[in-house]
C-alpha cells in the first residue's frame, strides 16, 4: 500500500520539483536515498497519485530494508516545472533537496546518493559532499564534462548528439529536425539556431573550447562544479562501467584519482557489454556476463554493508572486471601490465583521399557512443579506409590495460585526423574492440603539408583474451560518423569552419605500430 508514501512539489528557483517519498511501513526515522532522473515520459500523463502508488512498488525492495527512498523528477522533466537543459540546473536543485531532505521528520542523519548515467551527474555537481552523505552508488558516467563531449579535441556526436538534441526543454519543445546529419553543419557554431531553433549558451560555449587544459572546463558551461568531485570524497562510493561505453575512460579515471584511502573502502566493477549493463544488441552473451549475474543486488546490499548489516558485495578497494573470452570475473588492482608486444602494420605506405563531404562510418559503439560492440565490415571496405592484420597469435593471450599505436604520416592538408580502430577476428567475424581518434594540430601547430609527422594513440581499458591462431586487424581512416564531428582538413577552431576540402593522407606502414599490453 502506498499510504505512506507521498508526493511535494519543492520550489527552486521559480520551478516547482516534484518529489516523491517513499517511507517504510514502520515509524521512525531512516536512513535516506537521494534520486534524481530526467526520463519521465510516461510519467508525465499520470496523476501525482498515481506516480506515488508506481513508485512505493518499485521501491519495495528499500522500504523492506528500512530505508526511506527519495525520487525527483529533474526540472523541466517529468511533472516537475521549468526547461530542462542538461546539466544547467542540478547544483542549485540538487542541494535544495539534500536541504529539504535534512528538514523532514523520516531522516535519521544518513543519506545515499545512487544513480546511473546522467542520474549519477546530478549529484557529482552537489561535491563537496556534505558530512551526512554516508554513501553511494555511480554507474556509468564521469564527473568530467570535457570527457563527456571531447576526445582528443573532437566534438564527441555520442552524447551531445540525439540525445541532447531529444532532451533539451523535451516538455515545451517535445519535437525537434534532429537527425545524424545534422552534425555535417557548417559552422557548427551555428548548430544551436539552425537546429533547436534558438541560441543555447551551454550547448554553444563548448564547441569554443576543443582544449580539456582550457580554463573554460572549469566553468558552470564546461562543468567546473563537477570535476573532481570523487577525487577527496568522504564515503565510500561503487562504481560501475562497462568496456563499451563513452564513459570507459571516464571512470577509469576517478577511480584512479581518488585518494588512496578512500579508494580502499571503495569498489569499480566492469562489465562486458554497453551503457545498459546488458547483453540486448551485443553480439555475444557472456556467461555470468552482466554485474547482477555476478553480484546479485549489488545497490542495495552495497548500502546495506556501509551500515553494518551484511558483507560487501563485491570486493572492496579493488577493480572487478569480466575477463571477455577469458568467461571469468577478475578482481585486482587493474594495473597496465609490463611485459607488452609490438606489431609493425606492413612495409612500404599507403595512401587514401579522405573527403570530409563523404565520411566513413564504422559498426558498434567503442569509445564514442553508447551502442554495443559489433563485427565490422570486410577490411577495406571503402577507399578512404585501410586494413590490416596482426600475425596469427601462437597462445592465448591475455590483453589487459590500454593497448596503444602509432602513425608516421603525411597529408596534403595544413591539418587532419586519423581514426584508428583495432577489432578481434573471430571466426564469426572481426569484431570491434577499441578506438581512437587525433589531429596532426595536436601534435604539431604548425605542420607543413607533406612533412613527415609522428602521431600517438591511446585506447580505453580493456581485458580480453585472445585465443591461439586468432589476430587483430586493424583499421586506419579519417573519420568516424556520427560518433566523431568530421575534420574538415582546416586549420584552426573547428566549429568556425566554413568550409571543408579534401586530403591526401599517407600512412607510412614499416614505422607505424600497435602496441599491446598482456599478462
Amino acid at each position: 500500500m502506498a499510504r505512506k508514501s507521498y508526493y511535494e512539489y519543492i520550489k527552486v528557483d521559480g520551478a516547482e520539483l516534484f518529489t516523491v517519498v517513499c517511507l517504510p511501513d514502520e515509524v521512525g526515522t531512516f536512513p535516506t536515498i537521494l534520486f534524481r532522473k530526467p526520463y519521465h515520459d510516461t510519467e508525465f500523463k499520470m496523476t501525482e497519485d498515481e506516480v506515488v502508488a508506481l513508485y512505493h512498488e518499485k521501491k519495495e525492495k528499500w522500504l523492506r530494508r528500512g530505508y526511506a527512498f527519495v525520487h525527483q523528477h529533474c526540472r523541466g522533466r517529468g511533472k516537475s516545472t521549468g526547461d530542462f537543459v542538461p546539466y544547467i540546473h542540478e547544483r542549485e536543485d540538487g542541494l535544495a533537496l539534500q536541504e529539504w531532505v535534512r528538514k523532514q521528520p523520516f531522516y535519521n542523519g544518513e543519506i545515499f546518493l545512487l544513480g546511473g548515467s546522467y542520474c549519477s551527474s546530478v549529484h557529482y555537481v552537489t561535491a563537496p559532499f556534505a558530512p551526512d552523505i554516508k554513501g553511494a552508488v555511480f554507474g556509468v558516467q564521469d564527473s568530467e564534462r570535457y570527457n563527456i563531449m571531447y576526445r582528443n579535441g573532437f566534438f564527441n556526436i555520442g552524447l551531445h548528439g540525439r540525445w541532447y538534441a531529444s532532451n533539451y526543454k523535451k516538455n515545451s519543445m517535445p519535437e525537434k529536425p534532429y537527425v545524424h546529419d545534422s552534425y555535417l553543419t557548417l559552422p557548427l557554431k551555428d548548430f544551436s539556431k539552425a537546429v533547436l531553433g534558438e541560441e543555447i549558451p551551454s550547448f554553444d560555449e563548448p564547441l569554443k573550447h576543443p582544449d580539456k587544459n582550457d580554463p573554460f572546463w572549469q566553468t558552470r558551461f564546461g562543468g567546473g562544479e563537477a570535476r573532481g568531485a570523487t577525487d577527496d570524497a568522504h564515503f565510500p562510493i561503487l562504481f560501475t562501467t562497462a568496456y563499451y561505453d563513452l564513459y570507459t575512460r571516464g571512470v577509469f579515471e576517478m577511480w584512479r584519482n581518488m585518494n588512496a584511502e578512500n579508494r580502499a573502502q571503495s569498489a569499480l566493477l566492469v562489465n562486458p557489454y554497453d551503457h545498459s549493463g546488458e547483453p540486448k544488441a551485443a553480439p555475444y552473451v557472456f556467461e555470468n556476463g552482466t554485474i547482477a549475474d555476478q553480484f546479485g543486488d549489488y545497490e542495495r546490499d552495497w548500502f546495506d554493508y556501509l551500515r553494518g548489516k551484511c558483507e560487501s558485495p563485491v570486493p572492496v578497494g579493488k577493480v572487478s572486471y569480466y575477463k571477455m573470452f577469458g568467461d571469468m570475473w577478475c578482481a585486482d588492482d587493474f594495473k597496465q601490465p609490463e611485459k607488452r608486444v609490438i606489431f609493425t602494420l606492413g612495409e612500404g605506405e599507403k595512401t587514401y583521399r579522405y573527403n570530409p563531404y563523404a565520411p566513413a562510418t564504422f559498426k558498434g559503439g567503442l569509445s564514442g557512443v553508447f551502442h554495443n560492440t559489433a563485427f565490422q565490415d570486410k577490411p577495406n571496405s571503402r577507399y578512404d579506409i585501410l586494413s590490416f592484420y596482426t600475425p596469427e597469435f601462437e597462445e592465448d593471450t591475455f590483453i589487459k590495460g590500454r593497448m596503444s599505436a602509432k602513425l608516421a604520416v603525411r597529408s596534403s592538408a595544413e591539418d587532419t585526423c586519423f581514426y584508428v580502430r583495432v577489432s578481434l577476428a573471430k571466426e564469426e567475424g572481426d569484431l570491434g574492440m577499441r578506438d581512437d581518434i587525433n589531429q596532426i594540430s595536436n601534435f604539431n601547430k604548425d605542420y607543413v603539408p607533406g612533412e613527415e609527422l609522428e602521431m600517438t594513440f591511446s585506447f580505453d581499458e580493456h581485458a580480453f583474451v585472445v585465443k591461439k591462431g586468432e589476430r587483430l586487424r586493424v583499421d586506419i581512416s579519417s573519420s568516424a560518423h556520427p560518433y566523431y564531428v568530421r575534420h574538415t582538413n582546416n586549420r584552426g577552431l573547428f566549429s568556425e569552419q566554413t568550409t571543408a576540402k579534401v586530403a591526401d593522407n599517407t600512412v607510412i606502414l614499416d614505422k607505424s605500430t600497435l602496441t599491446i599490453y598482456t599478462e
